[in-house]
């Protein structure tokens, strides 16, 4: 399913980036359209006449250095202060305030070549304790509560995009990056590598869920009783909380 060639929105603040895309997309085409239109008045206007000398110009007259001047003034303030007061509304609703830790659901994700490794903290909500819940490839999280991420990288930089939540982060190998959204709408969506990290990057796709709050701690339990967590992954987070 997509909106205008996107793939569906299902973040709360998805449709800002949206917004924008199409603001920048709207400016800079009609700027387009009028830099044609008056290259292409100029072209028959001007074209070689055989009654007609052409003469030459530095275009350094009062007038061509004030329309010069103008149109320049005129473009920055329609297109790149509008863009720049734009994008920093859609950057202050994305990224400007985090949900609350005691809110909020934490993942820890690290991405190795060529796939998802993610955990939750389990019912003690102590990260990396022998109760803690892992997958990989699958995340699942409640719909309509706030989700904050924490990458790192096992191996090579890898970048975790969401396209239906309109977010991306990179992870990087010996650092933690994170990222927080909440979704508005249950359904199986895709997670994709944003970053060529090697041979298998085809390969390195995940599945987002994102469910009731009620089928989300069901699917917590079942995970809890179905294996213990898998301590090879060799997760190693420094001194992150």
């Amino acid at each position: 399913m997509q909106q205008w060639g996107f793939p569906v929105d299902i973040s709360t603040t998805g449709y800002r980036v949206d917004r924008l895309f199409w603001l920048a997309l709207w400016l800079t085409g009609i700027a387009f359209a009028l830099v044609v239109g008056a290259l292409t008045y100029f072209l028959i206007c001007y074209r070689a006449r055989s009654d007609r000398r052409a003469y030459y110009t530095h275009g350094d007259s009062h007038g061509a250095i004030s329309l010069t001047g103008g149109l320049a003034l005129l473009v920055f303030l329609l297109i790149d202060v509008n863009l720049a007061y734009h994008d920093h509304a859609a950057w202050q609703a994305v990224w400007g305030a985090p949900p609350s830790a005691k809110e909020a659901l934490r993942v820890e994700i690290m991405p190795e070549q060529f796939a998802w490794n993610i955990r939750y903290a389990g019912p003690d909500g102590v990260f990396r304790t022998a109760d803690d819940v892992t997958t990989i490839n699958q995340l699942h999280v409640p719909i309509n509560r706030p989700v904050i991420v924490q990458l790192s990288s096992k191996d090579v930089i890898h970048s975790f995009f969401l396209p239906n939540l309109r977010i991306k982060m990179d992870a990087v190998p010996g650092m933690v990056t994170s990222l927080y959204f909440q979704a508005k709408t249950s359904g199986t969506y895709d997670i994709a590598c944003a970053e060529h990290c090697g041979f298998g990057h085809y390969r390195m796709r995940g599945f987002l869920v994102v469910e009731s709050r009620e089928a989300f701690t069901t699917w917590m339990v079942g995970q809890s009783k179905a294996r213990p967590p898998d301590s090879s992954w060799g997760w190693n987070w420094g001194g992150a909380a």
